[in-house]
């Protein structure tokens, strides 16, 4: 998708979005092309201690694409310093699921913060994408449910306005969740039987997780375990950040590879264009690489 990097682009932030019950204020940056009509949404959910204002080499390739992205800065950002002893922090996973509810029901207002941006969007093609944490998040808004110690799925969070969404690097099942894990993180316990949504799965093939005894497969589970249709696409040596997501040398990222982000982010564009608007030039483009890529990286679907 090289034309993607040729677009001009206009970014927006902090905007403010009207919560209820929240500890701080809800802020989200805006980024989206400088020109174009009936642009596509992504609400993007950032992995553990991000922020608004990290994923640029995601978030510009998906503006670049002709998608307008809005990104929340959730509680646990490092930013509000809210650790495993604060109080707040065992209902984190249910506020980052809000905020995600919160911008897109307040999507109009957001975009009204950015001039000439309203008109040129097509509010009825919204789509959640989420990293590592980001993704269970997602996740919940595409069906996902939170199961509780005994199997039983928890609530609902599921979205009307979401149509597809696309889960990186995202968390599996939690029955094989290591001991700290199990003590900070108990929501880490995602059921896929409910996510009924349309969604492309990314994984890493070397992605290896402190939170479960599991090894690269337990990132995988959102596609095998979820109800058809889904598409899968693995990176044979990505590892949790698939190169950088996150953005250019950063402390979490293990495997530094331009090239293995601008794959993640072109292939999620790819897919979306396609679930979202019917337009299946790109994701055949990207099947015809995977089957050039000499097993560099792979695609399933169901």
């Amino acid at each position: 998708m090289p034309e993607a990097l040729d677009r001009q682009l206009i970014a927006v932030k902090p905007i403010t979005v009207p919560t209820t019950g929240r500890s701080l204020d809800l802020q989200v940056k805006v980024t989206a092309p400088a020109e174009g009509q009936d642009l596509p949404v992504i609400v993007f959910s950032h992995g553990n201690a991000w922020s608004m204002d990290g994923y640029e080499p995601l978030v510009d390739r998906w503006a670049g694409a002709g998608f307008v992205v809005v990104q929340p800065t959730h509680l646990d950002s490092r930013r509000n310093r809210i650790g495993f002893d604060d109080p707040r922090f065992s209902d984190i996973w249910r506020v980052r699921i809000a905020d995600l509810h919160a911008a897109l029901d307040h999507l109009g207002v957001v975009l009204d913060q950015v001039p000439g941006l309203p008109p040129r969007v097509d509010a009825s093609r919204v789509a959640v994408v989420g990293h590592s944490w980001g993704g269970q998040s997602a996740g919940a808004l595409l069906g996902a449910r939170v199961l509780d110690a005994d199997g039983t799925p928890g609530e609902d969070f599921t979205h009307p306005a979401v149509k597809a969404g696309a889960l990186i690097a995202t968390t599996g099942t939690g029955d094989t969740l290591t001991p700290f894990a199990l003590e900070h993180l108990p929501f880490m316990r995602p059921g896929y039987s409910t996510m009924t949504t349309p969604a492309l799965i990314v994984t890493g093939g070397k992605d290896r997780s402190a939170m479960s005894t599991r090894g690269p497969d337990w990132f995988t589970d959102a596609f095998h375990l979820s109800p058809a249709p889904k598409r899968m696409l693995t990176i044979t040596d990505g590892e949790h950040t698939l190169g950088g997501v996150a953005g250019e040398a950063v402390r979490e990222t293990s495997d530094e590879n331009p090239a293995r982000v601008a794959l993640v982010a072109d292939a999620v564009a790819a897919y979306l264009l396609d679930a979202l608007s019917g337009d299946t030039t790109a994701w055949r483009d990207l099947q015809e690489r995977a089957a050039a890529s000499s097993g560099a990286f792979s695609i399933d679907s169901k």
